[in-house]
């Protein structure tokens, strides 16, 4: 499904919540003007053919500043925009009770007791959600929000937002940095807590956080 202009600044109006700011907050923290996110901004004084006034799109400039300051990847602000397709279902449990046992098969999917349900975008399937607690993972993901995980995961690239568990059954949120035959490298999503180098025998399955909902 293709973006609307009404796709975008949704996603950064949401963002502006999750960061507990307002979209000129946003573009304070971006270098930008304050004004550039502003409601008024979203609309172009030029008239269409109908006369009406034409919607505006944010310049991929102010977008790369704002994905820049925020440490947010593209995939994630796009996830943002894919709010409003839903479907219902879909297995969540809190982040703190996913370390323990007969939760989660040994591929990374949901099994057993415990899980509640979530609504999802449409289009996916397959995924789960877990409940963020704490503020381990700020500024990204705040106490209370859910991020969607993809089991399926193949072909992890250097950045991605990752769920990791490790055989020693802690379960953990992190950037990926580098991975090889040997080694899975994490970058904390919150800097003030410590990045991680996992031995490949400490891993028992990573996958990829490919949406977030408050």
């Amino acid at each position: 499904m293709p973006l609307s202009h009404a796709d975008i600044w949704s996603a950064i109006d949401a963002l502006a919540q999750r960061l507990d700011t307002t979209p000129s907050g946003l573009a304070r923290l971006a270098g930008l003007d304050p004004t550039s996110f502003n409601k008024s901004k979203r609309v172009s004084l030029a008239e269409n053919d109908a006369g009406a006034a034409r919607p505006r799109w944010p310049s991929t400039e102010s977008l790369a500043k704002l994905l820049d300051a925020t440490s947010l990847s593209f995939s994630d602000f796009a996830a943002l925009t894919e709010n409003r397709r839903i479907q219902t279902g879909v297995p969540l449990i809190g982040f703190a009770q996913a370390g323990n046992d007969g939760l989660f098969d040994d591929a990374g999917f949901p099994v057993g007791q415990g899980w509640d349900e979530i609504a999802l975008p449409a289009g996916e399937s397959g995924l789960y959600a877990l409940e963020i607690s704490g503020d381990s993972m700020l500024p990204l993901y705040r106490d209370g929000d859910r991020i969607i995980v993809d089991p399926h995961t193949q072909n992890l690239r250097r950045g991605d937002r990752v769920v990791v568990r490790t055989t020693d059954d802690e379960v953990m949120a992190k950037e990926l940095v580098r991975q090889t035959a040997l080694q899975v490298e994490l970058r904390s999503i919150n800097p003030s807590f410590a990045n991680r180098v996992l031995e490949r025998a400490q891993v028992a399955w990573i996958a990829r956080i490919v949406w977030a909902s408050q």
